[in-house]
């Protein structure tokens, strides 16, 4: 794969397509899905034009947009992962610190 077949492979990968997914409706409710996307690549080659490159994608739920009765409300996604570790850390901080003194 060449450079400019990587570029437009990022360029394909990295839409609005990605952030905003296909709406749905359900009894007069429409949910449009929403996600965040990050990604990055590189490539090079040396002087005998051996080359290569890579690419990655990291997608996680952002949350929703709810459309209903001609209003429209975001709807914040809960992940259950971020909120564990961060109470963890938080807990192991303040063990960490509340130690008795002498």
């Amino acid at each position: 794969m060449n450079v400019d077949e990587m570029v437009q492979g990022v360029q394909d990968a990295v839409t609005v397509r990605r952030v905003f997914g296909e709406p749905v409706e359900r009894g007069g409710v429409t949910v449009i899905p929403v996600a965040a996307v990050q990604g990055g690549g590189g490539g090079g080659s040396d002087a005998e034009h051996n080359g290569g490159g890579g690419f990655g994608l990291r997608v996680r739920p952002v949350g929703s947009y709810v459309i209903k009765d001609g209003r429209v409300r975001f709807e914040p996604a809960v992940d259950a992962t971020r909120i564990a570790v961060a109470a963890l850390v938080t807990f192991g901080v303040i063990a960490f610190f509340w130690r008795p003194r002498r």
